[in-house]
């Protein structure tokens, strides 16, 4: 099990996806977008608006296109799909792919497993306002070092980003200030 103080044993090359443990999911998922994109975009983009299906129109009607009669570019654009799920699967130790091991798109399993470690909207708002009142009360604490405040803060403010909220540099840096104990 990775700790959030230790290093990951896997995901640190540009050959494999990084590794989700089930931990600190904000920080796989962005590294996990950057990954699909490195590879193509098409595969971030059968993610974020499901798998290409080709189709004819039979009596005025979309079908989906048997595969015997996929073009070449359809064949490729389908292909994205097939590749991000297997870039997907290939990230998650068993107890996460055992969460996605039944969905039919990438699409489907990036939802499961955002729901699953982000929660619902209604879960985000609540998160959001209890990491805001966390924000407004953050002080240093007793003992506690410079490395640790700024870290711990950081942690705070990157977990509200992800969440939307977004903040100007001064008044970071004016809030971090006023956090700090008299000694320094």
């Amino acid at each position: 099990m990775v700790g959030q103080n230790q290093t990951f044993a896997e995901g640190a090359s540009i050959d494999r996806p990084p590794l989700f443990t089930g931990e600190n999911y904000p920080f796989w998922k962005v590294r996990m977008q950057i990954f699909l994109e490195s590879i193509d975009r098409g595969i971030w983009d059968a993610i974020l608006n499901g798998p290409f299906v080709p189709t004819i129109t039979v009596n005025n009607l979309q079908e989906p296109k048997p595969f015997s009669q996929w073009t070449t570019e359809e064949n490729r654009r389908a292909q994205y799909d097939v590749r991000a799920r297997n870039i997907i699967s290939s990230a998650l130790i068993l107890d996460e792919f055992y969460r996605i091991s039944v969905c039919t798109s990438a699409q489907e399993m990036w939802e499961i497993l955002r729901v699953t470690h982000e929660g619902t909207n209604d879960v985000k708002r609540a998160r959001k306002n209890s990491l805001i009142q966390e924000y407004e009360m953050f002080r240093m604490q007793q003992g506690e070092t410079i490395y640790d405040v700024q870290k711990r803060f950081t942690h705070i403010v990157n977990h509200l980003s992800g969440l939307g909220k977004n903040f100007d540099i001064d008044e970071l840096n004016i809030k971090i200030l006023k956090s700090l104990n008299r000694t320094w």
